[in-house]
């Protein structure tokens, strides 16, 4: 999203709270180190004070926070190891908030909020959950389950991985919605592989045996070929990348649907701090 944002003239933050950055995976994802905004905060508090200064100052486009469960609060910083600091994360995220999401609306930036999944040990019901309380499942406009199905070789190598991804909230569209993608080690996620899945499906792409064909013009023998013929020809896959486009989005000025999720989703959003 960093990326794609760049592309389109905007400016991009990384506030990298797990300090794990790496900056050759990013060069290879299309991200531009050079234009990139990155912050390394040392506590909870300072990479959401970070987040909420760049998002007032209208300056910026894109903020990703990686990740909440690496947004340790000061006073868990500051304490021993064997401290009890129940509640100190989720009542963090609960006041930043509170703060955020108007800010966020004036100023247009989209704001993303990587989080991990935790074991609950329940015997009914989902056992799995996400650090840092409710607060920020409720606030949130988009939630997504992005998780891993399965590999991708390339004779015996494993050169990346087969990816779903599920909204379980959405505000602004139908939620529940599915898709699967995949992301390869050395370019992220395969766009052009996309296209060529989904135009196969919906007929812009002729497939006979193993051969892929766009009107009289064959592309190759098999996915990896046709990838490749598209990859080679920017004007062809522009050309086949609005056909599929207008096959699945005929009327991008839909009215918005509700959200997903449980309905007493709003009146749990003040428990996250306890």
């Amino acid at each position: 999203i960093a990326a794609q944002a760049q592309k389109l003239g905007g400016a991009a933050v990384f506030i990298d709270a797990e300090h794990a950055f790496d900056p050759a995976y990013a060069r290879k994802i299309g991200v531009d180190i050079d234009d990139l905004l990155l912050s390394q905060p040392m506590s909870g508090e300072e990479a959401l004070d970070i987040a909420d200064t760049l998002i007032r100052s209208n300056a910026v486009d894109v903020v990703v926070v990686d990740s909440v469960a690496a947004l340790v609060p000061q006073a868990e910083i500051e304490g021993e190891m064997g401290d009890a600091t129940v509640g100190l994360q989720a009542r963090l995220m609960s006041r930043a908030m509170r703060k955020l999401p108007g800010i966020i609306a004036k100023s247009r930036t989209t704001a993303i909020f990587i989080n991990q999944l935790r074991e609950i040990g329940v015997t009914f019901g989902n056992p799995e959950t996400t650090p840092g309380g409710r607060a920020l499942k409720f606030y949130s406009s988009i939630r997504i389950d992005v998780r891993r199905i399965g590999g991708v070789k390339k004779g015996e190598e494993n050169v990346g991985n087969m990816v779903r991804a599920r909204v379980v909230k959405n505000k602004v569209a139908p939620p529940f919605r599915k898709a699967e993608f995949t992301i390869l080690f050395s370019m992220g996620i395969d766009y052009v592989g996309s296209v060529v899945d989904m135009a196969v499906a919906e007929k812009v792409i002729a497939r006979s045996g193993s051969w892929f064909s766009y009107g009289s013009e064959r592309l190759g023998q098999g996915q990896d070929q046709a990838r490749t013929a598209l990859l080679q020809n920017a004007a062809l896959l522009a050309e086949i990348e609005g056909k599929v486009k207008e096959k699945y989005c005929p009327d991008l000025g839909a009215a918005p649907a509700a959200s997903g999720e449980d309905e007493g989703e709003e009146e749990e959003a003040d428990a996250g701090g306890n």
